[in-house]
Formats: structure tokens, C-alpha cells, sequence
């Protein structure tokens, strides 16, 4: 994650915003979680919304205090329109509208997250220096946050939100800290009910708090003790590993930025439902279908949802042939790559889901399909590759990886027989752990066991040995937050 300047070296800097904006920090549940809690609940119930709206405001406070200003213009620009574009009055013009709106809001996207990357690009083709880099630092959460407003102004425009609400609402919406700087991507109409009016209950509290205790686990009991493994790997140096151990390191990445973002996702689920709201599931199982067109159903559902509403569908989706529908969907997940970061291996990485999401539609979808074992069997091959593309940025270090998973090996392999059985034996069980809370069986038993006292006992178990690993200072990073 990029820090702005300031007084605080970098480092510390970055130290503090990962202490607290990190969901599972000790700081953030011991200190910020029970603080605006306590002031949340003992606020009267007509100012709740401004009570959450300012809370959120310290929490992307801690992040880069500057930028909350750029949010705060995000919004009152695009809320000034809306109320423009609903009343329709003379003179203006709906489209117009929607083109300025959107105009902000992917403008100050592009200029913050990629103008430096097309300027290096144009550079680099030119051999020269044409345009100077501005250099500027990525505010936090602004590739949700901008998502989240496009989708309310488009839905404005659409007809589809009839009752924009007032300025402190649609602001709290966009703010609300749970899913601020990580998502779910949520719609208005989703969250709108509660922001006109929501109870609080002592079972609506419970629940969240068990849906965020289980979260914190899938955080720092699997993504945070894999991710060591695959640091390892890294360190080792991609040209020494040997095949098996290439294969291990992909899967160590995939069950790695699985369980973190799905940790997360459940983290702000818990807590919106804490809250008040109901914030809208992002994940489901997606290791356990048989196809990548499958996996994307099940993975980050509520960023796929935006690309499919608000970009493939007005592009006019499956509905004017063929070739269409393949330029469409090229253009989705060029998109979708370049969403994740202003790099060529995220535009290679949706341009490979592109590819197989064409060979599965005209190909061997339908076998894949109709198959008892395979297709799942294709899914645990094929997905961690795409993860290797997306994790390794140097396209040379790239070409390396890939080469020694098919066992071409262009360097010497350091790592043989010996320390292979060490890392399985040191790692095996982790390995096992994932591959078993990657399935629908434990989401399956929880839901036998919720409402009992054995639920309550696991979740708080969960939590507290979370809260032991975290305070023994075990590696804690969020991947997300650099997107």
C-alpha cells in the first residue's frame, strides 16, 4: 500500500494504518471496534447515520487524512447531479448529467490509479521521456468507493432508485467503514431501508459478532499462516524451486488471497449486520465448481455483478450475436485485470480468464459440465496458474514460475527431495485445513449448529485464538488494500 507524505516516516505510517484499518488488528478490535460501538449504540436512533458517517470519517482518517476531502467531493458532486438529473428540470439534459458524473468519478480514478502506468507505457514506446509522472498516492478504498457511487448514479438514471435520500445518507453509504475500503461492492437499493431507518437488536449484534469471529479466523488462522509458505517460495527464488514446490507456492497463493479477501468479506458482513444493515455476500465456495465461468459466479459476486450490470449488459450483452458477445466479454475482463492494479500482469491475468471463459462457452464447457471429476480436477489445475499470473508482476520472474510448473527448470533447483518433505511435513496439515474450509462442509455443520450454545463456543474459540496468533505478532497483511 502507498503512503502519502507527512510528518510520520513511511514505514510508520504504514504500520499504523494496517494496526487499525485492518480488520484483524489488535488495535482495530481491542480499540476502534469497542469505542465506536459504545458511541453507536448510545446515540439516539434518528442520528445514528451521522454517528456512523463521522465514525467512518476517523477510520479513512487514519489511512491519509488529505483524501478525505477527495471523498467528501466524490460524493457532494455526485449527489448535486442526482438531485439534478431526479428533478429534471428545464434546461437540463439526464445524459449529460450521468457523462459529468461519471466523468468525476472515473476521472479522479484514472488520474490517481493509472495515469502514471499509461504515461510509463507511452514513455517506454517512445524511448523518451513525453509526458512527466505525477506521482501521486493511491487513496485508500477508492476503487470500491467509485464503483459504489457509479452504480447509485447509473441507477438514478435508470429509474431505478426513486427516493435518492438526503445527502447525510447517500454520504453514510458510501462511507460506511465496513465495506469502505474493501468491499462488498454494495447497491443503495440493498442498504437503503436500513439508512432510512434500522433496529439495532442484542440477536442482530450476536450474529454479527459470530460472523465476524469466524471471519477474523479464515484471516489470520489460514490466509495469514499459508501466506508464510508463500514467502518462503518467494524467497527462495522462483528459478530454484523444484516442480512440486512450484505447485505448493501456487497453492499456497490461491488458498492465501482466498481466505484473506473472503476473511475480510465476512468481517464487514459481521459488522454491518452489527450495524444495522445487511451487506451482501461476496463469496461462495468458488473452489468447488467445475469452471472458471463457475468460479467467477462464486468470486467477488458483488464486483462481477457491477461488471455484468453496469458494462456487459449495456454493451449489449449475449443479446447481438456472437462476435459481440466475445468483444464484450473481452472488454469486461480487460476491465476486470485492470481494476486490480495499474499492471500488465492484471490485464494479462483477465485477459486468460477471457480465453478460458471462450474455450469453456465454445469448446469444452458443457463437458466439463456434465463431468463427476474432472471438471473439478481442471478448476484445482487451472485456477492457481491464473493466481501466479496475477501474483508476479515481473513478466521475466512470471515466465520463470510458469516454466517451473511444467518442470522446465532454468536454474539450479535448490530445493530437492529433502526439504520438499520438510515443507510437507511442516505445511501438509495447513494445506489439508484449507483445501477442507475451501468446501461447503464447514459453512454446512455451522448452519446445524447456529442458535446453540456449541456455535457460540466455536466462534468464541475462533477468536480467541485469533487474537493469540495476532498478539504473538504473526504476519498480518491485507492483499486488497494495494487494489
Amino acid at each position: 500500500m502507498i503512503i502519502g507524505r507527512g510528518r510520520l516516516p513511511a514505514p510508520v505510517k504504514k504500520a499504523l494504518v494496517e494496526a487499525i484499518m485492518v480488520f484483524s488488528s489488535l488495535m482495530f478490535i481491542f480499540r476502534f471496534m469497542p469505542l465506536f460501538f459504545l458511541c453507536y449504540f448510545l446515540t439516539p436512533k434518528p442520528f445514528r447515520n451521522v454517528a456512523l458517517f463521522l465514525g467512518s470519517i476517523v477510520f479513512y482518517a487514519v489511512g491519509e487524512p488529505v483524501y478525505i476531502f477527495l471523498m467528501l467531493f466524490t460524493i457532494i458532486v455526485n449527489y448535486t447531479l442526482c438531485v439534478h438529473m431526479t428533478r429534471r428540470l428545464r434546461g437540463t439534459h439526464p445524459k449529460r448529467l450521468l457523462a459529468a458524473a461519471l466523468g468525476v468519478d472515473f476521472g479522479l480514478l484514472f488520474l490517481f490509479k493509472y495515469f502514471d502506468f499509461f504515461v510509463g507505457n507511452i514513455n517506454f514506446a517512445f524511448q523518451k521521456e513525453m509526458l512527466p509522472a505525477l506521482r501521486l498516492t493511491l487513496p485508500l478504498g477508492i476503487s470500491f468507493y467509485t464503483f459504489q457511487i457509479a452504480s447509485y448514479v447509473v441507477d438514478v438514471y435508470r429509474n431505478k432508485i426513486e427516493d435518492i435520500g438526503t445527502l447525510l445518507e447517500f454520504a453514510t453509504y458510501v462511507c460506511m467503514f465496513p465495506q469502505l475500503i474493501a468491499g462488498p461492492i454494495v447497491q443503495y437499493q440493498e442498504v437503503q431501508r436500513e439508512l432510512k431507518g434500522r433496529t439495532v437488536t442484542w440477536r442482530g449484534i450476536e450474529r454479527g459478532l459470530e460472523i465476524f469471529c469466524f471471519g477474523l479466523g479464515a484471516k489470520v488462522l489460514l490466509a495469514n499462516k499459508i501466506s508464510i509458505f508463500w514467502n518462503q517460495v518467494q524467497g527462495i527464488g522462483y528459478e530454484n524451486l523444484s516442480t512440486p514446490v512450484a505447485w505448493m507456492g501456487a497453492f499456497a497463493y490461491s488458498f492465501e488471497i482466498y481466505f484473506d479477501f473472503w476473511g475480510y468479506s465476512l468481517m464487514a458482513i459481521g459488522l454491518g449486520r452489527m450495524l444495522g444493515f445487511r451487506i451482501p455476500k461476496n463469496f461462495d465456495c468458488p473452489y468447488m465448481v467445475k469452471s472458471a465461468t463457475q468460479f467467477w459466479r462464486k468470486w467477488h459476486m458483488t464486483l462481477g455483478r457491477f461488471f455484468r450490470e453496469y458494462v456487459y449488459i449495456p454493451l449489449g450483452g449475449n443479446r447481438k450475436g456472437a462476435a459481440r458477445m466475445v468483444f464484450n466479454t473481452f472488454v469486461v475482463w480487460a476491465l476486470t485485470g485492470l481494476w486490480h492494479g495499474a499492471s500488465w500482469n492484471f490485464v494479462l491475468w483477465g485477459l486468460l480468464f477471457f480465453v478460458l471463459l471462450m474455450l469453456e462457452k465454445f469448446v469444452y464447457g458443457e463437458f466439463l459440465e456434465n463431468s463427476r471429476v474432472l471438471g473439478h480436477l481442471y478448476i484445482w489445475a487451472v485456477i492457481p496458474v491464473t493466481w501466479v499470473v496475477f501474483a508476479v508482476s515481473d513478466f521475466p520472474q512470471l515466465l520463470v514460475y510458469l516454466k517451473q510448473l511444467v518442470g522446465i527448470h532454468t536454474g539450479e533447483v535448490l530445493v530437492k527431495r529433502e526439504q520438499l518433505f520438510r515443507y510437507m511435513s511442516e505445511y501438509g496439515r495447513l494445506f489439508l485445513l484449507c483445501a477442507f474450509f475451501s468446501t461447503g462442509a464447514p459453512e454446512w455443520f455451522l448452519k446445524k449448529l447456529r442458535g446453540g450454545l456449541v456455535y457460540v463456543a466455536l466462534a468464541f474459540a475462533v477468536f480467541w485464538c485469533s487474537v493469540y496468533e495476532l498478539a504473538n505478532g504473526v504476519n498480518n497483511p491485507f492483499l486488497y488494500f494495494r487494489f
